[in-house]
């Protein structure tokens, strides 16, 4: 298949089950980590409920939802405009390297461009180098931060 048959389109709430199942899939396979499903699918629920959380995108192949990702804002004073976080990426193995991400990526630039923002960014498992190297060609460049963080749950 080529990329002219991926569709992309904002996610309905109708594609839950199948986003949760994606980012289950993909803590396990990027990161080793096993989540909880109820938790992943309220989130995901929440998020396809009220954009003002989050924005998910999906690749469709014919009806079926092959790929995703999720955007988050960050405000920058700095730039004094939003920056789109790019997350939650995966994409169905049986539908890799067929220009799934580059649609996506494509997508939520062109929407983020639309709505002001003045950057776009993702963070990547620093051992996912398959990951690195898809991103890479779509232009997205190593930076020198790093992220940190502290559960508070």
């Amino acid at each position: 298949m080529n990329s002219d048959s991926i569709q992309i389109r904002r996610a309905e709430l109708d594609d839950a089950v199948t986003i949760s199942a994606y980012n289950i899939h993909m803590a396990l396979e990027t990161e080793n980590k096993r989540l909880d499903p109820y938790t992943v699918s309220a989130g995901v629920k929440a998020a396809i409920e009220d954009r003002s959380k989050a924005l998910y995108l999906v690749a469709l192949m014919g009806d079926r939802v092959v790929g995703q990702l999720m955007v988050t804002l960050e405000w920058s004073d700095w730039r004094n405009g939003d920056i789109w976080w790019i997350q939650s990426v995966y994409v169905h193995p049986d539908f890799r390297k067929q220009g799934v991400f580059s649609r996506l990526h494509e997508q939520a630039e062109i929407e983020a461009r639309a709505a002001g923002a003045v950057m776009l960014r993702l963070y990547v498992e620093e051992d996912n180098t398959r990951a690195q190297e898809v991103y890479l060609k779509q232009g997205i460049a190593m930076t020198s931060y790093r992220v940190m963080e502290k559960g508070l749950k």
